[in-house]
């Protein structure tokens, strides 16, 4: 390794996955292990707070042991750690941020916290070297759905984000009322390909004084009157019909708002984040509507638009580059605001 390099081991434990990544400067994926726990929160139908708190607990040293060992340093090799130190469960949070505090209290190495929304823009610049900011980014996942400029390395406006229901959390709510389980997004992009998105007329929600704001609650609400019509009427219901359709409404309207974003700001670059860009619908009509109006298009592989701890370490990567460091007192905030220090 040359002088320059910087070597971050990455810590993401917000919601139900905890995971650990060693990043080389910000674009270079050394190891990027992820321990899910997916198998344990279907039997509840969704992420039980707790249940998950506990299993990082269980889980966090390994992951980190295991990272370490596929990368081939040890943690005397590393420039810094860095640790998801909001949004998301309080709980989940707290383990990562406490394991990351006494590793660089252990090992005197420098502490950055990272905004996991922050993490999931940055996860484009893994794959795509030649990315960089100004651009626009989509980030749609189970808590969040937002229209950012990214307007450098961790600076951020945000045009538009979601009134009510955040996009994964309407596709997890759709997929229950029609008898998918959890989670709900890969079952409704799964069952979907079978049905017929033009079937049944369900909303775009549209929120008149802010062109860029999302609302998704209307959809979710048109969906289960439409189960409850057919129930009442003795009806059959065609669920990949209704997946279908469903999925239509939510990507038309997240394909609509994030080029009239591009066409306005003046960017000809758009990227995609977060869960729900790993849905294969969304990911084929952005592409299309980018090609359409000449946008260059960016998304992660899918592994890399679910949580995991490699888009943390290039987050972190040029937190860590602008001299951004986080004390021993670097606690968990559940609901940090982007842009937010």
């Amino acid at each position: 390794m040359s002088e320059k390099d910087i070597l971050i081991l990455a810590i993401e434990s917000s919601c139900d996955e905890t995971a650990a990544a060693v990043v080389r400067n910000g674009r270079e994926v050394l190891s990027n292990v992820i321990s899910s726990q997916i198998e344990l929160h279907k039997l509840y139908g969704g992420v039980v707070p707790e249940i998950a708190s506990r299993k990082h607990i269980e889980k966090i040293n390994q992951v980190i042991e295991e990272a370490l060992a596929v990368a081939g340093v040890s943690l005397d090799d590393l420039d810094a750690v860095a640790v998801t130190y909001g949004p998301g469960l309080v709980g989940a949070l707290l383990v990562g941020v406490a394991e990351a505090k006494a590793i660089s209290y252990a090992k005197k190495l420098p502490l950055v916290g990272v905004h996991h929304i922050e993490g999931h823009i940055s996860a484009n610049y893994i794959e795509n070297k030649d990315l960089e900011p100004p651009f626009i980014c989509l980030v749609v996942s189970g808590g969040h759905t937002h229209l950012v400029r990214v307007k450098d390395y961790g600076e951020y406006e945000i045009l538009g984000r979601t009134r009510d229901d955040a996009a994964g959390e309407a596709f997890d709510k759709v997929a229950r009322a029609i008898g998918l389980g959890y989670p709900g997004g890969p079952k409704i992009d799964q069952l979907a390909k079978e049905g017929d998105p033009d079937a049944i007329a369900f909303p775009r929600g549209k929120i008149d004084d802010s062109p860029y704001d999302f609302s998704f609650s209307g959809l979710k609400s048109a969906v289960l009157n439409y189960l409850n019509g057919c129930q009442m009427k003795g009806e059959p219901v065609i669920r990949a019909n209704v997946a279908a359709s469903f999925q239509k409404s939510v990507t038309d309207v997240l394909v609509e708002h994030a080029m009239m974003a591009v066409r306005e700001s003046g960017l000809n670059k758009l990227a995609i984040a977060g869960g729900v860009a790993s849905n294969g619908a969304l990911r084929a009509a952005m592409e299309e509507a980018c090609a359409e109006n000449g946008i260059r298009f960016y998304r992660p592989s899918p592994i890399l638009c679910t949580d995991n701890a490699a888009m943390i370490g290039a987050a972190a990567y040029y937190e860590y580059i602008k001299g951004v460091r986080h004390g021993l007192d670097l606690n968990a905030v559940p609901n940090l605001k982007l842009g937010e220090r």
